[in-house]
């Protein structure tokens, strides 16, 4: 193997000189790959963009007019010195693990990832490599998810009390993967769904690339609140409470994240209910997706990554942490809620 890294991390973000590209940069740069379409790592300002074709409907629509490429899952691409192949990440529709060799030299940058198929995204695929950068959003041991039909039979008894009261149900949850994978898991007898712009944007967008999702209303100025009793509304976190909702009357608000399984969150957040649901993976799943590709050097980002290194350390892995702008999942914001 070469004594210079396949992947360095820099001011700009992981950088690959073999190939000369960056892989979610988060500075503007020459040729960016990118692993999928959120906004804190699908970033405006780069002059050529590489992303699977699944991914980049959605990046188009939040990015405008950009010069891209799209590569097919499992796709090998030389690009320089270095054979580039993009495999699924299980995080959300058209995400990607980003394999990168160079002279037999193997890393993968996995982007954002969880293991359990959730019905709706391209499900995780381990891939062997000798070197593996991870996030850690839920890298410690107390969070450890529900089997998805148990929160979906929690989030619709929850609508059906709601709409038995004559109350309206609110879930906040991010426009991209969060809000269409818990569209998929309502029962739609109980009532309408309707949604905010941002989720209906993207509703159409997967719509469009084949993905089924069930009949949903987009929330305007002149919906009538008495013609939809019953309701439950899927919107982004940051609208729940606003001067819209609140035209619906008596209602319940609950928030869909993998930190509702902290109380102090909770409390924060203010909502009625909250649902432990991720599209990260857990602290079982982090483990078992590092164990799955054979590495023996794990480079840890956003997240708990001083905790989780630590642990990997004291467990037979050479783990370091390295700096990133990525958020993960953020209980503050939209930031992938």
């Amino acid at each position: 193997m070469s004594n210079t890294p396949v992947l360095s991390f820099t001011d700009r973000g992981i950088y690959c000189a073999a190939g000369d590209f960056y892989i979610d940069p988060w500075r503007p740069v020459e040729r960016a790959l990118i692993t999928h379409g959120h906004a804190d790592h699908a970033r405006s300002g780069h002059r050529h963009y590489l992303a699977t074709e699944q991914a980049l409907p959605v990046m188009k629509h939040r990015l405008g007019d950009i010069t891209c490429q799209s590569i097919r899952y499992g796709e090998v691409q030389q690009i320089g010195a270095a054979e580039v192949s993009f495999h699924p990440a299980g995080h959300v529709p058209g995400s990607a693990q980003i394999k990168v060799s160079v002279a037999g030299e193997i890393w993968v940058a996995s982007g954002d990832y969880k293991i359990e198929d959730d019905g709706l995204s391209e499900p995780f695929e381990p891939q062997r490599c000798h070197h593996f950068i991870t996030e850690s959003t839920f890298g410690l041991p107390v969070f450890r998810w529900r089997p998805q039909p148990d929160i979906a039979q929690d989030i619709n008894a929850w609508w059906q009390g709601c709409a038995a009261a004559g109350k309206t149900a609110f879930l906040g949850a991010y426009a991209l993967g969060k809000a269409q994978r818990l569209l998929r898991m309502l029962d739609p007898s109980i009532g309408p769904i309707l949604t905010h712009g941002a989720v209906e944007a993207t509703n159409d967008i997967l719509r469009a690339q084949g993905i089924d999702l069930p009949h949903t209303t987009q929330l305007t100025k002149d919906t009538d609140p008495k013609s939809n009793r019953g309701a439950l509304v899927v919107a982004p976190p940051s609208a729940l409470g606003s001067t819209w909702a609140k035209r619906f009357g008596p209602s319940e608000s609950a928030f869909a994240s993998g930190w509702m399984q902290l109380r102090g969150v909770r409390r924060r957040r203010s909502g009625d209910r909250g649902f432990v649901i991720s599209d990260h993976a857990d602290w079982d799943g982090l483990l078992s997706a590092i164990k799955s590709t054979g590495a023996e050097n794990i480079y840890v980002t956003h997240g708990y990554t001083d905790i989780f290194a630590r642990y990997l350390s004291e467990n037979g892995w050479h783990a370091q942490v390295v700096p990133t702008d990525f958020g993960g999942e953020s209980d503050e914001s939209e930031a992938e809620s």
